[in-house]
């Protein structure tokens, strides 16, 4: 495997990131998340200013036309009620019926027996990615031997990349590890993404909102859906990285971040983002 150290700056991943932002911007894809309170702000905003568009939609009655007409679902179990996983599995079973790729955010999934036994359950309805910290990830495979800790992970990526390939085989999906280095497996391949800042991890629900980006791009380029995440990562990340030069602390962060996400431009995709192959 390479070091994470090498990670190139390829001019081919910088132009496939560049395609794909604009097609998201030019198609602007109808993304329904639903998702935890916590999270429902930064995720309409970062889908908003990447050039998609969010929809918040969550009550049964409106579940089998709505997600019909999505182009993407995120679902994320940071709020978990019967109501809510009821229209949870309904979309997901809708996603799946209408071939429109949805994506699992397994937010503190190991902390309770309940959340992971339904998270479990909404993994057996196929999502096409499932993003996660390197605990939650673990703790889905059976591989972390304490609670996680929250929404916050106390392990690495590289630490779960084992774990996530072997959840990848299984649910035949692809599993997306975030971390100082993010880590992204179809159970064969491992694309490695070192964009973003350590100061991120200082704003709430930057995590659930990257979440919802792969979900659009995604929906512009379903058959790399490998690609895709990554490169969603990549460009979250590199936001992260323009708006830190501005910020002084988490809560201006977050308010650049979306600015540059919305503001990203070809010459600085091109040169900055960071996946590689490993």
């Amino acid at each position: 495997m390479a070091s994470f150290r090498e990670f190139s700056r390829t001019e081919s991943w910088g132009s496939e990131a560049w395609k794909a932002l604009c097609k998201v911007r030019e198609t602007t894809p109808l993304v329904q998340c639903i998702t935890n309170f916590v999270s429902m702000d930064i995720m309409a905003n970062s889908l908003l200013a990447a050039g998609a568009s969010p929809a918040m939609v969550h009550a049964i009655e409106e579940i089998l036309e709505f997600t019909s007409l999505s182009s993407a679902l995120c679902i994320n179990i940071g709020t978990l009620s019967p109501d809510w996983i009821f229209s949870m599995k309904a979309a997901a079973i809708r996603a799946n019926e209408c071939q429109k790729p949805w994506v699992l955010d397994p937010v503190g999934v190991g902390a309770t027996r309940f959340r992971t036994e339904k998270c479990i359950e909404l993994i057996n309805l196929k999502p096409c990615v499932i993003r996660g910290n390197a605990s939650e990830i673990m703790a889905v495979v059976g591989a972390s031997i304490a609670p996680t800790k929250g929404v916050d992970s106390s392990r690495s990526s590289t630490d779960a990349l084992e774990a996530a390939k072997d959840l990848a085989r299984v649910a035949q999906t692809v599993v997306a590890v975030s971390g100082a280095v993010d880590l992204v497996t179809d159970g064969k391949r491992v694309l490695g993404v070192s964009n973003g800042v350590a100061l991120m991890q200082r704003i709430t629900a930057t995590g659930c909102a990257v979440t919802a980006l792969i979900a659009a791009f995604v929906s512009v380029n379903p058959n790399r859906v490998l690609e895709s995440t990554a490169i969603a990562l990549a460009l979250f990340g590199l936001a992260g990285e323009l708006g830190a030069e501005k910020a002084n602390g988490p809560a201006s962060l977050r308010m650049h971040l979306i600015d540059a996400l919305h503001m990203l431009d070809e010459q600085s995709v091109m040169n900055r983002v960071r996946i590689a192959q490993l």
